[in-house]
């Protein structure tokens, strides 16, 4: 078994809530994109009806090994053939529910993987 330390010099989640998130220091108020690489991008949507395949397309081109698809209040998934830009790219998505998504980005973030979290932050 081999043991390694977390990594802490990438950007984490450090607290959320209803609405919000924060992002190391900075308090966020609207949807996101966070990555274990340091991008930090608005995500134009802010109800998941709002969404469209062209927000997938997005993600793909950041080129990240896995995406964690943070869908609001709730766990709701996108439509199949949205996914098509990663799935082209050998790109692997998880959906679940914004708060458990800020959970996991930080577990992998924290492991070194090149994560991305699209979080939908829903008022």
């Amino acid at each position: 078994m081999k043991f390694q330390p977390d990594r802490f010099d990438v950007q984490t989640i450090t607290a959320y809530g209803p609405g919000w998130i924060n992002v190391d220091a900075d308090r966020i108020e609207h949807s996101i994109i966070v990555g274990a690489r340091g991008q930090r991008i608005a995500w134009d949507c802010s109800r998941f009806e709002d969404l469209a395949p062209a927000h997938f397309a997005q993600l793909a081109e950041l080129d990240a090994e896995v995406v964690i698809f943070g869908s609001g209040t709730r766990n709701r998934f996108p439509p199949p053939a949205w996914l098509q830009p990663l799935m082209a790219r050998r790109i692997g998505l998880e959906t679940m529910d914004t708060l458990a998504a800020c959970r996991t980005y930080n577990i992998l973030a924290g492991e070194g993987r090149n994560v991305i979290a699209a979080l939908l932050l829903e008022a």
